[in-house]
C-alpha cells in the first residue's frame, strides 16, 4: 500500500481543491496508533486496497487538529478508524470501525 501521509490542514485543503476537478478523488484513512481496533481495520484496509485512487492517511494522535478539520470541512462526524472518500470535492463514502471496506472506499 502506498499511502501519502496527510500532516496539515493546507494540505488537506489543497487535495480538496484538486478532487474538485471533475472525475478526481482520494481515499483518506483516519488512524488511532493507540487503538487496536483501528490497527485491525488498517490492516485489513491495506489488504484490500486495490485502486490508482490516491490513498492518504492520517495519523489521529499526532493530528488531531487536522483531524477536526476534516471532520468540520467534510460535515462528517469523527471516527476512528474512518475512512472517508472525496470525489469532486464531495464525501462520497465515509465509514468507521467494523463497516470500513477498501472495496467501497475505492468503488468511486
Amino acid at each position: 500500500m502506498n499511502w501519502r501521509k496527510l500532516t496539515s490542514i493546507a494540505e488537506f485543503k489543497e487535495i480538496m481543491v484538486q478532487s474538485s476537478v471533475e472525475g478526481s478523488a482520494f481515499v483518506l484513512f483516519k488512524h488511532s496508533t493507540r487503538c487496536m481496533v483501528s490497527t485491525m481495520a488498517l490492516r485489513s484496509f491495506e489488504s484490500e486496497y486495490d485502486s490508482e485512487i490516491p490513498a492518504y492517511f492520517v495519523d489521529l494522535i499526532q493530528n488531531r487538529e487536522l483531524s477536526n478539520f476534516i471532520a468540520t470541512t467534510t460535515d462528517i462526524r469523527h471516527q476512528s478508524p474512518q475512512v472517508i472518500s472525496i470525489k469532486n470535492g464531495k464525501p462520497v463514502y465515509a465509514e468507521s470501525h467494523h463497516s470500513i471496506s477498501a472495496v467501497s472506499a475505492s468503488s468511486l
